[in-house]
Formats: C-alpha cells, structure tokens, sequence
C-alpha cells in the first residue's frame, strides 16, 4: 500500500471551484503500471440487480441472467449469489480547499458507518493532491471512527485530485480478494489532470472494484429565494451552477464506469436513503462467469441482461481478453 504517500503541508488558498473537471488523472511516476490479468477459461463478473426502490433483488437464479461478450451472448459457466461481509474502502475529500466543509464530511462517513453490518470491514482514505491511507480493513467500528475524527482538513493542497487518487485506490485494492467497494464521500469537483480521463474510465470499466460515489455539495447549492440577487451575484451563482454540473457529471461516470452508482442527495432523508441502499449493495451480489469466446489480447464489451425488465442491473463494463497463446 506504498502508493499512498503521506500529504505534506502546502497550499492554504481554498480552490473548491477553480478547475472543475472531467479529466482524468496523472499516473504515479514510481508506481508500477498495472496489468488486468484474465483466466483464459473464466471472466468472473459481479452483478447488482435492484428495484426501483433501489433495493438488492434477491432470489434470483441462473436462468435468469444472460451475458453477452462484444454483442454476442454467451454461455454462463458459473453463478453464485453471494451474501458475505463487504469491505469498504471510505475515500473522503479533505484538505484546505474543502476545509469548511470538514463537518459535512465527517457526519456524512458516520452516518454512512452505523448503516452497515458489525463484521462489515472498513478503511479510511482522505485525499487532496493525493490519497492518503488513515486506517487499514478493519472491523473495529470505534477504531474506524476514531480515524475519521482524527481526519485533518487543514494539511495538504488546494488541489483536489478526484480522478488520480481514485486510479491510485483502485491499483492498492487489486490485491485484495472478495468483494471490494470504495464510497467515495466528495463534492465531485476535480483538479486531475486530463489527458488521463480515458485511460481511467477504461481502467475502471475492467476492474472488480465498484465504486458508489456520494455527493457531499448539497449546502453550496442552497441560496436564500427571499433576497434579490444583483446583476453580479447572478453571474457568481450560474458559475456556480455549472461547476457543481460538472461535478455530478464526474461522479456519475467514474461510478457507473465501474458497474457503480452516484447518489445525489439533497437533505437528511436522501442522505439516509443513500445509506440505507449503500449498506445493502456492499454485501449482496450474483456472481456470473463465462469463457472468452476469443484469446485476441483485446478489450471487449460485457453486458447483463435480466429477465426481469424493471430491474436496475450494474456490473464492470469490459475485461481485457488473454493474448494468442
């Protein structure tokens, strides 16, 4: 877990909207590049089906699912629907760009945190520049709560690199095995690079990590209906308006990227619905698996279609195909 580098004292000038992005993120000059390796025989793909409640649908069976490889359905050649213990990765915007937001943030990862199962395993990341590992897996509730209160806002970086600490997340987490999701607790706004953006929603797209993405920019959009707003201030609110557009628009696509969801709440009972659907999805899935039809070294398009047609179905979009042997 090297690759989360302690953040050193820097910039104190907030920066929340300057920069808002889409881009994608700057690879780690010292981390190794990562290789998606795949079984020649299995693609192991997880699948969340919900309602339109967004509840898990259970009691789903084989027959069920169908999955098509680059358009073409394929066999299935395993399926399990799995309950177990999930492991959660908390990766929460700090830093001084964000530091008046620091209670927000911390209400909203310990309201989240009661949401789910004692065995449930937890770990805490903050990042700014870049992530920062503050507690490894743990099932130590006031261990992982103790962390979050020690959670600093006021080290690191104006910067707000959203896209490039969640590349860097997702490398540490492939070595982990099971099921593996990162909540991430953000405003959206991102300061990455983008000449990355591509790469890390392909990266996203093929990796077993699902990333359930929670809006933390609710309060900045409140503004008092019974005060006329000056020429000045309309303009400040429509930039605001904007930025926080494509914020959303960034959650969204890094989470659906990876079979995920984004969650937009707006007030206490969104917050506690968001949890509620949260706690539930870390812990359930249906595991299907089939054979690559080919061994072309390609990237090829996953799809899982449900029987039941009012159903919500969320898995990785694309696995990497084993080379010609």
């Amino acid at each position: 877990m090297n690759f989360f580098r302690r953040l050193q004292p820097g910039l104190l000038f907030p920066a929340l909207l300057c920069g808002c992005s889409l881009a994608g993120a700057q690879e780690n000059p010292q981390q190794p590049k990562q290789t998606i390796h795949v079984s020649v025989d299995r693609v192991n793909v997880g699948v969340i089906v919900t309602d339109h409640s967004g509840h898990f649908v259970e009691g789903l069976h084989r027959e069920d699912f169908h999955v098509f490889d680059n358009g073409t359905e394929q066999p299935l050649t395993g399926f399990a629907a799995i309950e177990e213990p999930a492991q959660v990765l908390f990766l929460i915007e700090s830093g001084p760009a964000v530091l008046f937001l620091g209670k927000n943030h911390l209400h909203s990862a310990d309201s989240l945190l009661k949401s789910l199962a004692v065995n449930d395993r937890v770990a805490i990341a903050s990042y700014s520049k870049e992530p920062e590992l503050l507690l490894d897996f743990t099932p130590d509730k006031p261990a992982v709560r103790l962390a979050l209160q020690n959670l600093n806002f006021t080290l690191g970086f104006g910067a707000l690199n959203l896209t490039s600490s969640l590349a860097s997340t997702i490398d540490w987490l492939e070595s982990f095995r099971g099921k593996k999701t990162v909540v991430v607790l953000s405003t959206g706004v991102d300061t990455s690079p983008p000449e990355r953006w591509q790469a890390i929603q392909q990266r996203l797209r093929t990796s077993d990590v699902r990333i359930l993405a929670v809006s933390l920019s609710g309060d900045f959009r409140k503004y008092p209906r019974w005060r006329k707003l000056s020429p000045e201030e309309r303009e400040n609110r429509a930039f605001v308006k904007q930025g926080f557009a494509q914020a959303d628009q960034a959650l969204r696509q890094l989470s659906e990227a990876s079979g995920g969801h984004v969650y937009l709440p707006k007030n206490e009972k969104e917050f506690d619905r968001s949890y509620s659907e949260i706690a539930q999805l870390v812990r359930h899935e249906y595991s299907i698996a089939f054979s690559p039809p080919t061994s072309d070294g390609q990237l090829h398009t996953i799809q899982v279609k449900v029987k039941r047609m009012w159903c919500r179905v969320d898995h990785r979009r694309a696995y990497l195909a084993p080379g010609p042997r």
